[in-house]
C-alpha cells in the first residue's frame, strides 16, 4: 500500500505539472516579454519558450529548483530565499522593478505566477530588508493564515498587492498556479498583478491579533491614518490593461489523484481542496471521519480513499523541524491509536516546512496500545513528546515513513490520502 500511496502522488504531480498546465493556457499571440515568479517559474518558462521561441525574460525561483546549468534563450534566471526572503530576494525585487519599468504601452508582458513568489521577490517599502525578514519569520511562526500574512506583506512592498501591474506601462497577462486554499488570485504570491481588497488597517490588526512586534508597525499606522497610498483596489484603472487567468489549483491535483485511485478499483471521496487550520485539528477531523466510516459506514462505506487538500498550519511552540504535513500525519496516528490506517500527507512542492522531506506515510500499526503501555519505540507517548516539540520530522526520521522527492517544481498545496479498508481488512 505504501507504493500505491507514493504512486498516487507521483501520478497527480505529473498530471498537473506546471509545464503542462501553462502550455495549454498560453495566449495565441506571442507576448513581447515574459516574467516568472515562484517555485514553478522554470517549467512555466519552458512552456513559453517551446511555444514562442526566444523572448526577453526574467525568472525568479527558489534555491534548488533549477537544474545545474539550466538555461532558456533570452531569459535571465535567478534563485532566492523561501519562505523567508534573503539578500537574493532583495536583488530579485530590484531586478523585477527595473525589468517591468522599462516596458512601453505597446509591449505585452506575460507574467507567470506560482506559490513562493511573495518571499522570492522582495521590494520592501517602509522597512529595511532585515526588518522584513524578521517580520516574515515571526508571522510564519505565529499561526497566522496565508491571507493574514499576505495582508501585511502587501502593505510593506513595492511589488505585491497589484503594485507590479502598476509599476509597468505594458499590457499584462497573468497566468496563475494557486497554492492557496480557495484560489483567491489576490493571495497567490501576494497578488502582484491583482487588485488588493486588504487595507493598511487590516494589516495592522494582524500584528495586534498575534502579538507580533515589528518596526513595520509605524509604517502600517501611517498608512491606516491615510498618510500613505493604498494598494490598487478593484476598479482601479490600472487593471483595465491587465488580465489574470487561473491555470492550476489544488482541485486539479485531487481530481488527478481520484482518477488514479479509481483506476485501482477504490471508491474515492474528495473531502475538500481548501482545508485550513492547525494540523492537529485537521488530523482530529480526519480521524473522526475514519472512525465514522468504520463504525457506521457514514458518509460512505469502506473501502474508500479519502482525499483532501488545502494548507495545514502549525503554531510553533517547540524547537523541532516540523513540517506541517508530517505533523498532521503524526497527530492522525495519535488520534487513531491502535486502529491506524495507511495514509500519506505531502506538500506538492516536495518541501514540507523546513525539512528536506515532502511529507510522510503512516501504516496501520505504528502506535499500538502495547507500545503505549510499555513506552517503547514508536509509542504514543514518544509521538506526543515529538508533537509537543513540533518535531514530527524527528519522529518519522527515527522510525521510518519520510517521503523525500526533492523539489517537484509543482506547487498546488498539500496532498492527503487516507485509505480506509473494510473492517475485515483493518
Amino acid at each position: 500500500m505504501r507504493e500505491k500511496l507514493l504512486e498516487s502522488f507521483r501520478f497527480a504531480l505529473e498530471a498537473t505539472h506546471p509545464y503542462r498546465l501553462t502550455r495549454q493556457a498560453l495566449p495565441e499571440a506571442p507576448p513581447t516579454h515574459v516574467l516568472a515568479l515562484g517555485k514553478a517559474a522554470f517549467p512555466m518558462l519552458e512552456a513559453v519558450s517551446e511555444a514562442y521561441g526566444e523572448l526577453p525574460g526574467l525568472g525568479v525561483t527558489r534555491y534548488g529548483h533549477l537544474e545545474p546549468g539550466a538555461r532558456l534563450p533570452g531569459v535571465e534566471l535567478l534563485e532566492a530565499g523561501h519562505p523567508v526572503p534573503d539578500k537574493r530576494s532583495l536583488l530579485a525585487g530590484e531586478r523585477v522593478l527595473e525589468f517591468v519599468g522599462r516596458l512601453s504601452p505597446t509591449d505585452h508582458l506575460l507574467v507567470l505566477i506560482s506559490g513562493g513568489g511573495s518571499a522570492l521577490v522582495s521590494a520592501p517599502w517602509g522597512v529595511s530588508g532585515e526588518e522584513k525578514q524578521a517580520l516574515s519569520r515571526a508571522l510564519l511562526a505565529s499561526g497566522a493564515d496565508i491571507h493574514e500574512v499576505n495582508a501585511v506583506r502587501k502593505h510593506l512592498s513595492r511589488l505585491k498587492g497589484g503594485r507590479l501591474a502598476a509599476a509597468t506601462r505594458a499590457r499584462v497577462t497573468g497566468l496563475l498556479l494557486s497554492d492557496v486554499p480557495g484560489d483567491d488570485p489576490s493571495v497567490i504570491a501576494s497578488g502582484p498583478t491583482v487588485p488588493d481588497p486588504s487595507t493598511f488597517a487590516e494589516a495592522l490588526e494582524v500584528l495586534e491579533r498575534y502579538g507580533v512586534e515589528s518596526p513595520a508597525r509605524e509604517h502600517l499606522e501611517r498608512g491606516a491614518r491615510g498618510e500613505l497610498p493604498e494598494t490598487p483596489k478593484p476598479g482601479d484603472p490600472v487593471f483595465g490593461r491587465v488580465e489574470n487567468r487561473l491555470v492550476g489549483a489544488a482541485r486539479h491535483l485531487l481530481e488527478a489523484a481520484r482518477a488514479y485511485w479509481e483506476g485501482q478499483g477504490y471508491r474515492v471521496l474528495v473531502l475538500s481542496d481548501r482545508f485550513v487550520g492547525e494540523a492537529r485539528e485537521l488530523a482530529r477531523f480526519h480521524a473522526a471521519m475514519v472512525q465514522s466510516i468504520r463504525e457506521t459506514h457514514r458518509p460512505v462505506e469502506p473501502p474508500v480513499v479519502l482525499l483532501s487538500g488545502g494548507e495545514a498550519g502549525v503554531t510553533v511552540r517547540g524547537t523541532g523541524k516540523g513540517g506541517r504535513n508530517q505533523e498532521f500525519l503524526l497527530w492522525l496516528a495519535y488520534f487513531l491509536g491502535d486502529r491506524g490506517v495507511w495514509a500519506m500527507a505531502c506538500d506538492s512542492d516536495g518541501i514540507d516546512g523546513n525539512t528536506e522531506a515532502a511529507g510522510a506515510v503512516i501504516h496501520p500499526g505504528p502506535l499500538s496500545q502495547e507500545q503505549l503501555d510499555t513506552g517503547g519505540s514508536g509509542s504514543r507517548l514518544e509521538a506526543k513528546q515529538h508533537l509537543a516539540n513540533n518535531d514530527a520530522y524527528g519522529f518519522f526520521k527515527a522510525h521510518g515513513g519520510l517521503v523525500i522527492t526533492g523539489p517537484t517544481q509543482n506547487n498546488l498545496n498539500d496532498y492527503r490520502a487516507i485509505v480506509v479498508e473494510s473492517s475485515t481488512s483493518d
